[in-house]
């Protein structure tokens, strides 16, 4: 179902089940036209909340600190819910001073320099199973490729067992990015809670018997001072393998699904007619996996005429932003060559993504795999949505791969 342009007021956006069932192309481009401070009215015993659909508008109120904070919740789920659990603890709903000192000790770790020997573990993993899937004719890539290469990068990380991987992988997608109608917010709830229990006994273990990992330099690091609390570390193991793994996964999928769709721009990368890193940031633009960002209002502002008061939830429309007419050139056309592409798909300011890098990396390896094994894929089956509104992408896709015969013969080892 497409909606029509005279519809903007009857599209909730605070409803999972929107995205999955209504292109919404038509929409975005209505308000980033006509009412690019949009708002969108209480439902379903949800508040309502502002809208924000152009570029320049959401990488405006990024920069802004002083009349927005991340610290009442930064995307919708916990918005509307009044507030989010991890504020002043987990860095991405933590503002100010101690923003900037658990950024510093992550980048410690998610640093380009650091992540040398991870990015090479990457390479190993992302070959030999598209080696695997290729010789095997096909699969379900979003669960034999796209549900491992994220996963088991951010597991090692952080030092989670490798039999535990699976269990963790369905707790992700529960909870932000379920393709199950049925599940409600409770489900979703359920599965995060599940997911701080699991680190919390994980961290008591690394208390006990430090490692190697990012959550054992989690344990042993402080701010000002004072050391991390349990509470700490668990908040943020929590934020780094949902950022690990959701996005790229999505991200992942979303790419094979239009190459297979495209195939003038998988023979544009098959061929060599467009660097990788350049094919990697329109990849990102195209999907928008993360869809939004949320700020809330500390001190009275305008903009475009619209007053905007304390206390009130300000949305940031990363699947708008990225389709800007005002900043990209042909927005609705995939081009693998688009540059300058300063697409919005890790954020901005601040706030800007800390695991930008390792998703660039894996993406990366992911296309370089499919370019040296395969002459081509196609979709064989139905693509399933996922229900959110955080996210959005598919949960399912089955392909066929065709096998380059003149490709590498060997797979490089561990």
């Amino acid at each position: 179902m497409t909606v029509s342009t005279t519809a903007r007021d009857t599209v909730d956006l605070g409803d999972p089940g929107t995205f999955a069932d209504q292109d919404l192309g038509a929409f975005w481009r209505t308000l980033r036209d006509t009412a690019p401070v949009h708002w969108n009215p209480p439902a379903g015993g949800r508040k309502g909340f502002w809208v924000l659909s152009r570029y320049d508008d959401i990488m405006a109120t990024y920069r802004d600190d002083v009349n927005f904070t991340s610290e009442r919740g930064n995307v919708l789920v916990t918005l509307l819910e009044g507030g989010d659990a991890g504020a002043g603890r987990m860095l991405a709903v933590t503002d100010g001073h101690r923003h900037h000192e658990l950024r510093k000790i992550l980048q410690r770790v998610l640093s380009p320099r650091v992540l040398d020997e991870v990015a090479r573990t990457v390479r190993v993993n992302t070959r030999r199973w598209i080696r695997e899937a290729v010789e095997g004719g096909g699969c379900d890539f979003a669960e034999e490729i796209a549900g491992r290469i994220p996963m088991t990068t951010i597991s090692s990380l952080l030092g989670v067992p490798e039999e535990d991987r699976e269990f963790l992988l369905s707790l992700t997608k529960a909870a932000l990015s379920t393709e199950d109608e049925g599940a409600g917010e409770a489900d979703s709830e359920l599965a995060r809670n599940e997911i701080l229990m699991y680190f919390m006994d994980i961290v008591e273990e690394r208390r006990e018997s430090p490692g190697d990992d990012v959550i054992s330099m989690l344990v042993g690091s402080s701010v000002d001072g004072v050391p991390l609390s349990d509470e700490d570390v668990v908040l943020n193991c929590y934020s780094l393998i949902i950022g690990g793994d959701e996005t790229s996964r999505l991200t992942m999928i979303d790419c094979v699904r239009t190459l297979a769709a495209q195939p003038e721009q998988w023979r544009r990368l098959k061929d060599g007619e467009v660097a990788i890193d350049t094919a990697v940031d329109e990849v990102l633009r195209w999907a928008s996996p993360t869809m939004h960002f949320g700020r809330s209002v500390v001190r009275e502002t305008e903009l475009h005429g619209v007053r905007l008061r304390p206390g009130e939830i300000v949305t940031l429309w990363h699947a708008s932003g990225n389709r800007d007419e005002r900043v990209f050139d042909s927005p609705g056309t995939f081009d693998l060559g688009r540059t300058p592409n300063k697409h919005l798909a890790f954020g901005y300011g601040p706030h800007f993504c800390v695991g930008s890098y390792l998703a660039k990396v894996e993406i990366a390896e992911l296309l370089m795999a499919l370019r040296d094994f395969t002459t081509g894929f196609e979709q064989t089956g139905e693509a399933l949505p996922i229900r959110s509104n955080f996210l959005t992408g598919f949960s399912t896709l089955p392909v066929r791969f065709r096998p380059d015969p003149s490709g590498p013969k060997e797979v490089e080892r561990a």
